[in-house]
């Protein structure tokens, strides 16, 4: 390869913003250097924070920048429920609602029903207007105390009323 080609050619993670970078990079320092695994999690939210989903390019982007096989960057983002791997589930604000026993015990079933009518959406999908995708079903997300409960945007909130989640909705831009 001559010295034109190389200099065209770019990294799979120039595909990275410089915010992306940056907050990865605050991750890594927590870490040691052989240790760059260590960050996946972040730097996937990092990426997600920004496109509000995590596209196989911006996957291998990782994998580039961390310096880790594409696979297990794939891993990783398939196994947790938090990272959204479609755009069509690229709304800005993402709902989940606990659905496990502890919360249908004390009404997320008519919080789920809530959200539905009041977004005019069902569970898997995203408004009209980009604003809000409402996850599917989430088995448990471990705040059984505070039951029932939602997560949005990965913030918890606990002891739902309609009217509560009414007010977290309409307070979001």
């Amino acid at each position: 390869m001559n010295e034109a080609q190389n200099t065209t050619m770019q990294r799979k993670s120039d595909l990275l913003t410089a915010h992306e970078r940056d907050d990865i990079d605050k991750w890594l320092k927590r870490f040691p250097d052989d240790k760059k695994q260590s960050a996946l999690l972040a730097a996937l939210r990092a990426v997600m924070h920004e496109d509000h989903y995590v596209s196989v390019e911006k996957m291998d982007a990782i994998a580039d920048y961390l310096g880790l096989d594409e696979i297990a960057v794939y891993e990783v983002a398939s196994f947790y429920s938090m990272y959204e791997l479609d755009k069509k589930c690229a709304g800005r604000h993402s709902i989940s609602v606990c659905t496990n026993v502890s919360c249908a015990l004390r009404g997320s079933d008519e919080i789920v029903e809530y959200i539905e009518n009041k977004l005019d959406i069902k569970m898997g999908e995203t408004s009209s207007d980009g604003k809000f995708f409402f996850k599917v079903e989430e088995e448990c997300l471990a705040a059984c105390t505070g039951a029932p409960m939602m997560q949005v945007d990965h913030v918890y909130y606990t002891d739902l009323t309609l009217d509560k989640v009414s007010k977290i909705l309409d307070g979001l831009d």
